[in-house]
């Protein structure tokens, strides 16, 4: 889990990326200060094992990490701090057997999450700013909206139509240990844009 290209084809294991943030840091092109997201361990290793099974679609020296805007000046610096110091102290925790038993506790059991009324309110909104390699210019900002909990209504359209995707020969690959991005691209976007309620716009920064 260190290992930022750990999920990668054993002869792409290295590149500019290095560890995943652990404190708060202002981000200049949003002008906000930031977090640590609690799935960027996982979703930037897919992203870049993406990158590397595309044989570098997105570029040799391509790099990529995630981290959660918490608002600019020192309200943004002070939220940052508490959910930073909060996840630190969440790994901590389930690292001490005693602690992790204790915590468990607190935590919702198995079937139990978030109701129906509160998924379908649910919603997720992300920003992407992408910088040119050097010497080039034209900087551009993503979005992706969806329209349900991220982690429960909007994820499990989006594994629905996966499935529909590949289920319908859609997929550009044989069998193997793919992302869906590098498996099914275009033919994946467009049903997630049809049917499972996300956006996805580009524009300039």
């Amino acid at each position: 889990m260190a290992d930022p290209y750990g999920l990668n084809p054993a002869d792409a294991r290295s590149g500019p990326d290095g560890p995943d943030a652990r404190g708060p840091a202002f981000d200049s092109d949003f002008d906000q200060w930031t977090a640590p997201f609690v799935m960027a361990a996982i979703n930037t290793r897919v992203v870049r094992r993406t990158n590397a099974l595309t044989g570098g679609a997105y570029g040799e020296d391509f790099r990529y990490d995630e981290a959660v805007l918490t608002g600019p000046g020192l309200a943004g610096l002070a939220k940052a701090t508490a959910q930073a110091a909060g996840q630190v102290a969440m790994m901590g925790a389930v690292a001490v057997g005693p602690l992790r038993a204790l915590g468990a506790r607190a935590l919702p059991a198995p079937g139990e999450g978030p109701s129906r009324e509160q998924r379908e309110k649910g919603f997720f909104d992300l920003r992407l700013h992408a910088e040119p390699p050097a010497g080039a210019t034209g900087a551009l900002v993503g979005r992706v909206t969806g329209d349900r909990d991220p982690g429960y209504g909007s994820t499990s359209k989006m594994l629905g139509q996966a499935a529909l995707c590949l289920a319908a020969g859609e997929a550009t690959v044989g069998g193997g240990f793919w992302t869906p991005a590098a498996a099914m691209g275009d033919a994946l976007l467009e049903r997630l844009r049809k049917h499972a309620g996300l956006t996805f716009e580009v524009e300039s920064a």
